[in-house]
């Protein structure tokens, strides 16, 4: 009977219970659906994306636990999940500078972010951000415009899309603000190939500090490719799911790299004591960027 017992408890304790939430976010002035919101559990690994009509469903381990939501032009949220079927979020007031219209050659382009490393690898990142650092330097005086981003990805979904996102750099050498006010989103073609981009209508300038850009998976149903795989000891079929593209990361080595996930930005670096010049062997995404005059 104590063995039973014992036996019964080992199944509770082991066992996490999901529970699935749905809800729906929208702007709090307009009261019109907000798509491709970046929502996550508080500190936790798990995440998911608002679909193109706002809505949205992710699995939770507690009750208790909170969802924190991220949109740009929006400021970000976070609610209990007990709140959480209808989610509104306060737009950002943004100051307009003044528009000063300058006049543009464009005869000079070069090509920053190439790495040494050709070893590609593919990662199915959830709806996490992952960025690449682009130092400034002195020599980018005469290209200081961003013309085109570049993303090497494997995509096996027609029109799949993706966030690009544009970040300074702030004190701490954290990624800072969005340098962009609205989405980018935009869609890949199918196969693995190298993707191109247009930045010019955004008229962006490489900050002195650097720039920080990265790219965020929708995990939204255009996205979706659903596979039926036969396990050959059982003969049972089972379906996964996966969201593309998959964009292609490089192995280098930084010093520090960044990634928003749970929520928040999470810097990773050499914890090695003994040896503190020893740089992060990590991948990186490959995303190069193409700057003009």
């Amino acid at each position: 009977m104590q063995k039973k017992r014992l036996w019964v408890l080992f199944i509770l304790v082991s066992f996490t219970v999901f529970s699935q939430i749905k809800g729906v976010v929208k702007d709090s002035i307009s009261g019109k659906s907000i798509p491709y919101v970046n929502i996550w559990v508080q500190n936790d690994n798990i995440g998911t994306t608002s679909q193109e009509d706002g809505k949205f469903e992710i699995n939770v381990k507690s009750n208790s636990v909170k969802l924190v939501f991220n949109a740009i032009g929006f400021e970000k949220k976070t609610i209990s999940i007990l709140n959480a079927q209808e989610v509104f979020l306060k737009p950002i007031e943004y100051q307009l500078d003044e528009v000063v219209i300058l006049k543009r050659f464009g005869n000079r382009q070069i090509e920053i972010g190439k790495t040494d490393s050709q070893i590609y690898q593919a990662f199915d990142n959830g709806p996490r951000i992952d960025v690449k650092y682009f130092p400034y330097f002195p020599k980018y005086k005469k290209t200081k415009y961003l013309k085109k981003v570049t993303i090497f990805a494997d995509n096996r979904v027609e029109n799949a899309s993706l966030k690009l996102h544009f970040y300074g750099v702030d004190a701490s050498g954290f990624p800072d603000e969005e340098l962009l006010n609205k989405n980018f989103i935009v869609s890949l073609k199918k196969g693995t190939a190298n993707n191109i981009f247009d930045l010019t209508d955004f008229n962006l300038k490489f900050p002195k500090t650097g720039i920080f850009v990265g790219f965020e998976k929708l995990i939204i149903e255009k996205n979706k490719l659903e596979q039926i795989s036969i396990d050959k000891n059982t003969n049972t079929s089972k379906v996964k799911i996966s969201y593309f593209p998959f964009v292609l990361y490089n192995y280098v080595e930084r010093d520090f790299i960044y990634t928003f996930s749970g929520g928040k930005w999470n810097k990773q670096s050499n914890v090695d004591a003994s040896n503190s010049d020893k740089k992060v062997e990590t991948y990186e995404p490959a995303i190069n960027l193409i700057l003009t005059n």
